[in-house]
């Protein structure tokens, strides 16, 4: 079992996150998320969101030093452009980048390319999100016949296919879902599916 964790955000209110970069305040929540999980070191520590209000640098360093004193093993960064990430890697080696991707936002494919370059892990957040593509007689929805699998379980086997670093996390509320879920792990895309799914927008 691995454990991981973020620490860069704060949630005043229903459907509002603020990051909050501060050093004091990236330290305090790597403590509380050590003391509450009860263990010496986090395996992954994320950096929720890059706060514009605070150096980049003074917090790329405090993560740094975070994983200096051994409290956290590995390190990454969500929602960061390919230049943010360069930065970051003059502090400390990125194991992690969480961006927002799947079929229909692709926003970060310029990230995720420079991520299977680097063999950087890439975890798309929104994963499944397949929108008009999922629809009856759209693309995914006609894979899924053809495969005999829910429209899920191939936007899912696309993006594993898309790059070996990709570790996509659905979120779910049940077993069934869950189940669905790992379920494309088994679907294997032809290269004329593959291809069909890549020039979807």
């Amino acid at each position: 079992m691995r454990i991981a964790t973020k620490v860069g955000f704060t949630r005043p209110g229903p459907n509002r996150w603020v990051a909050v970069g501060r050093p004091e305040y990236l330290r305090q929540q790597t403590e509380l998320s050590l003391r509450k999980l009860r263990v010496d070191s986090l395996d992954l520590l994320q950096l929720h969101r890059i706060d514009s209000k605070v150096d980049a640098g003074e917090q790329f360093a405090t993560l740094r030093d975070l994983q200096q004193e051994g409290k956290v093993k590995a390190l990454g960064l969500s929602e960061v452009t390919v230049d943010q990430l360069k930065e970051a890697e003059k502090y400390f080696t990125v194991s992690t980048v969480q961006n927002r991707y799947n079929l229909t936002d692709r926003t970060s494919e310029d990230v995720l390319n420079y991520a299977t370059e680097n063999g950087i892990g890439f975890i798309p957040w929104a994963p499944i999100s397949a929108g008009e593509l999922a629809l009856p007689g759209g693309p995914v929805d006609e894979a899924a016949r053809r495969l005999n699998a829910s429209a899920s379980q191939v936007a899912l086997a696309w993006l594993l296919r898309r790059s070996p670093v990709m570790m996509p996390i659905p979120g779910t509320g049940s077993i069934g879902h869950l189940e669905d879920n790992m379920g494309a792990l088994g679907i294997a895309l032809d290269d004329a599916t593959y291809a069909q799914l890549e020039s979807a927008r």
